[in-house]
């Protein structure tokens, strides 16, 4: 596949989530809650989660900001699910690496994940795109203190 068509198919998946996000919503009272917003250009989300004997069992997230930030929550929250919470951190690990451009660990299936690497080019975008995964860090590491 050409590049040019790979990246229209990124696109598109891009704005598949974004237009039709995965997991938007909140979770019902007792869930872990982390709220982040990105002061430099206005993103910002609310995530819900459970977990259980060490198991993300459900996301959810709310939140405004562009297609790149929503569409990036909708694609983490359905990656996390039935994640052991280290599992789910090691992939938020592997995403940060691939947003900086640095080489990752290729041999997990990143699914529509993937789609996102291009914004790895726009610096200035880079925080858009990980805003939800840097929220799920934050909650489930506090949530195994």
């Amino acid at each position: 596949m050409s590049f040019n068509n790979l990246d229209t198919l990124y696109r598109q998946v891009i704005m598949d989530h974004y237009k039709n996000p995965r997991n938007k919503g909140v979770l019902e009272e007792g869930s872990l809650t982390v709220n982040m917003n990105n002061p430099t250009c206005g993103d910002r989300i609310q995530l819900t989660l459970n977990v259980e004997d060490g198991v993300v069992t459900d996301a959810k997230f709310e939140g405004e900001g562009c297609s790149i930030s929503m569409s990036s929550a909708s694609m983490m929250t359905q990656a996390i699910k039935g994640k052991k919470i280290d599992e789910a951190i090691k992939l938020s690990k592997i995403f940060s690496d691939m947003m900086q451009g640095k080489d990752y660990d290729d041999d997990i299936d990143l699914g529509d994940i993937e789609a996102l690497q291009g914004v790895a080019k726009f610096p200035a975008r880079i925080k858009c795109a990980t805003l939800a995964w840097k929220a799920m860090e934050k909650g489930l590491q506090e949530d195994g203190k």
